[in-house]
């Protein structure tokens, strides 16, 4: 039986292994995922088999996906997406993370009014910074997700325990990246295996403007700190290769500005795609 959901969360780890691995792909193009139109499903043989795809492959084609559909994702396949999360690495191996899954849509729409305010704001000025066709696209998908905020099936609020700031003494830089880097890589875990399922993911940080505005709808006590959202649901669209730069020109050797891997080539071709 494969990992049935009755399964007490944590019960499934190590089963994926015991799955059929799926066929070869027969073509490059399937390789990279880009014929990849998962339906939305609440099986549980069918998800386990969809996690277990090849990490490059999740890799290579997640991307943010804000255009989702407003159908309900089953609450067993939003754990266990979370349950993947956790296997990300945290500091001081403290698992300082707590996640509040927001399904109500009168929470929904008042983390939209925060959304839109702070949008107002910080998406006058991107648009001012940025006028290629790729930042109108991203633009225009903002706005969809906005406007639809409400409608989103899951808003899963990634949160840490606790602060980097000690009473009375400065901090160095590195406080506060060392103390956030403790919840983006489950972050990142929980997109990728989002990715692989077949559900859109998308990470936002807007609704979270005010840490006091979103303590108080959120309920969160003090020791509790909201750091990013991620949006879940079945996508409108699909997943696929991204434009990115080549490696060897953001890749430095040793110190800043001794780039010689400028020409370097990727073993896949350095094939690049749009979004």
């Amino acid at each position: 039986m494969l990992c049935p959901w009755v399964l007490p969360v944590g019960a499934c780890k190590g089963l994926a292994r015991l799955i059929p691995q799926p066929a070869k792909p027969s073509s490059i193009r399937q390789t990279l995922g880009m014929d990849d139109t998962l339906a939305p499903t609440d099986d549980p043989s069918e998800v386990e088999a969809r996690l277990a795809m090849p990490i490059a492959q999740a890799m290579l084609t997640q991307r943010q996906v804000r255009r989702v559909k407003p159908d309900p994702v089953d609450d067993r396949i939003v754990l266990r997406c979370l349950e993947l999360a956790l296997e990300a690495p945290s500091g001081s191996n403290l698992q300082n993370w707590q996640f509040v899954v927001v399904k109500d849509r009168a929470v929904k729409a008042r983390l939209a009014e925060q959304y839109r305010r702070a949008w107002t704001l910080y998406g006058l000025i991107g648009r001012l910074g940025r006028t290629d066709e790729q930042a109108t696209k991203i633009e225009k998908s903002v706005r969809w997700q906005i406007d639809h905020f409400e409608k989103i099936p899951v808003l899963v609020v990634c949160c840490l325990r606790g602060g980097y700031r000690l009473p009375f003494l400065p901090q160095p830089p590195v406080a506060a990246s060392s103390h956030y880097g403790s919840i983006y890589p489950a972050a990142q875990n929980l997109l990728l295996a989002a990715r692989a399922v077949g559900l859109g993911g998308a990470l936002i940080t807007m609704p979270l403007l005010s840490h006091t505005v979103a303590r108080r709808i959120l309920k969160l006590p003090l020791s509790i700190e909201p750091c990013c959202i991620v949006a879940l649901g079945w996508p409108t669209g699909r997943y696929g290769r991204k434009a990115r730069k080549p490696v060897g020109t953001v890749v430095h050797l040793d110190r800043y500005g001794h780039q010689p891997w400028r020409t370097f080539e990727l073993m896949t071709g350095g094939a690049q795609g749009e979004g």
